[in-house]
Formats: structure tokens, sequence, C-alpha cells
């Protein structure tokens, strides 16, 4: 008897465990087959839209990339990440067609980003590499960032900000825009600094405009700097709303900020242009003002 009833037992343990082991609804029992598959491995690429706490670097390792949302306070915001058409044995060199390319790249999609040219605002951009190691496994990414400076003139500080530039510069009002300015001058040497004002009190300059030089050589002569003033002499006209003639020049000087020899090797072609009183101030905006507020001087 107790044999027999052993072995109702062990009949009933085996049918329990062998409908606990049916499959459900919805399950076809094969664990191999319903998983998603893996992506391919491939090299680190940083992201566009995020900030960086530290200052820029022109290489970004692995090890250091420490995106934050840009709400935190930063130095550094990267506003596109774009990619190198053509490989070879290392990242480009700072006189490299390839970089220039990128840069250019970069200049178009920070302005997209801004809402205008970045060189009207108190801003700075650069293009960041990957490291040798990364391109080695395979990065081919250029990252186009953009960082707040204090001044555009020479001895220029990184700002550490809050909140994403993306817009910054949609407003005609906006803190980062260049504007009025008042010349610090040497004696009969013209205009050496200019330091921002409220258009509102006494200037005698004013932002008018970014022109872009054509791709050629650093300037190395007074005569390569010749047609810089005559393009930022027509970015002038364009902004006071006068005739681009041989007149121009008696109605207003003009003070050019070209990139540095550095920048011009890697792309930068963008010259900031600022109108010039040399004989007297005004307390107004010359923007749209047309020929009676830039007269022709007659002294």
């Amino acid at each position: 008897m107790r044999r027999a009833m052993t072995a109702l037992a062990a009949a009933l343990v085996a049918a329990v465990t062998l409908a606990g082991c049916g499959a459900a609804a919805g399950i076809d029992g094969d664990l191999t087959d319903d998983w998603a598959a893996l992506a391919p491995a491939g090299p680190f690429v940083p992201a566009a839209g995020v900030c960086q706490v530290a200052d820029f670097t022109e290489v970004v390792a692995l090890a250091a990339y420490q995106p934050v949302e840009c709400a935190v306070a930063h130095r550094v915001e990267t506003v596109h990440v774009g990619v190198f058409r053509a490989g070879r044995g290392g990242p480009p060199a700072a006189d490299s067609v390839e970089l220039r390319s990128a840069f250019a790249d970069c200049d178009a999609q920070a302005a997209g980003y801004l809402g205008d040219d970045w060189r009207a605002g108190r801003l700075r951009l650069a293009v960041a590499l990957p490291s040798q190691v990364g391109w080695a496994s395979g990065a081919r990414w250029y990252r186009c960032d953009l960082v707040e400076v204090d001044t555009v003139e020479a001895g220029a500080k990184v700002v550490t900000r809050t909140g994403s530039l993306r817009d910054a510069l949609k407003a005609p009002t906006s803190a980062l825009r260049l504007g009025c300015q008042q010349t610090r001058s040497a004696a009969r040497r013209g205009p050496q600094a200019l330091v921002p004002v409220a258009c509102g009190t006494r200037h005698d300059a004013e932002f008018v405009g970014v022109w872009k030089a054509p791709d050629k050589p650093y300037p190395a002569r007074d005569a390569d700097w010749v047609p810089f003033y005559a393009g930022c002499r027509s970015v002038l006209a364009r902004y006071v709303g006068v005739p681009d003639d041989d007149d121009l020049r008696f109605r207003s000087g003009v003070v050019v900020r070209p990139p540095g020899a550095g920048r011009w090797r890697v792309g930068d072609r963008g010259v900031r242009c600022y109108l010039w009183l040399s004989d007297r101030t005004v307390t107004v905006s010359l923007r749209g003002a047309g020929p009676a507020g830039l007269p022709v001087r007659t002294k």
C-alpha cells in the first residue's frame, strides 16, 4: 500500500512539473529568436546639442568626454558633429583641405544654430578632433564648439555661462551681439582697441557686419590688406544705407578685425567690420541712418 501511494505521489509531481513547463500564451519556447540584434561595435562619437564644463580642447578623448545639460554652468557648447569623408593616416593637420572644409561646415552650422553669424556676437568657434587612438580605432568625426568670450578684442577670456546658445543671436537686442563701441587710440595711430558701450552714450564706432575674405594666403604686406578695407567699406555702406562709392571714405573711417594667422590656417575667413567716426561722436546707432546720418565730410 505504501509503495502504491509513493508511486501515485511521484506521478502527481511529474504532472505538475510538466504542466508548469508548458508554453504560456505568446511564448514559443525558443529563447534565441526574440532578442533584438546588438548594434555593431564602433568608435566613440560625441553628441551635438550638449555642453562641457571644462575648457575647449583641440583633441577630444573618450576618457575626458563628460557632456552635461546646458542648464549647468559650462564653458563649451557643441552645436554640430560632422564626419570627414576621406580616410587618411591620422587626424587632419591645421592647414589641410579636410580641416578647412570641416571649419566651413561648422561655420554654416553655427550660423543656423545661433540665428546669425557667430562673429556678430561675443563668441568664438573652434573645431575639435578625435585623438590619435580614436582615429586609429576608426573615428572620423569633427566637433563644432562655441564658447562665449568677454571681448572680441585681444586678450579675450572665456565666460562660464548657463543656458544654451541656440537662437542666441536671433534677436537684434541680444546681450551677446556686438553693437556700438568707443575707440581707444594711441597718439596718431588710429583706433587700437574697441570698448562696447550703449548706443545712447557718446561713441565713435559701431559694428556693421562681417566680410568674408577670399581664400588666399594670409596678408603679409600693407598692400595685401587693401581688399580687407574695401570689403569692410562695402559692408558699412549696406549697414548704414549710403552709396558704396568713392565718397564713402569721406563719410566714415573703418576698423578691420580679421582672424589671426592661426585661425586663417584652419579656414576662418570672416572679418569683423566697424565704422569709425574720427571727427565726431554720436549717441544713436547709425544702422539704416542713410546719407543724413553719415554725411560726406567737407573738411
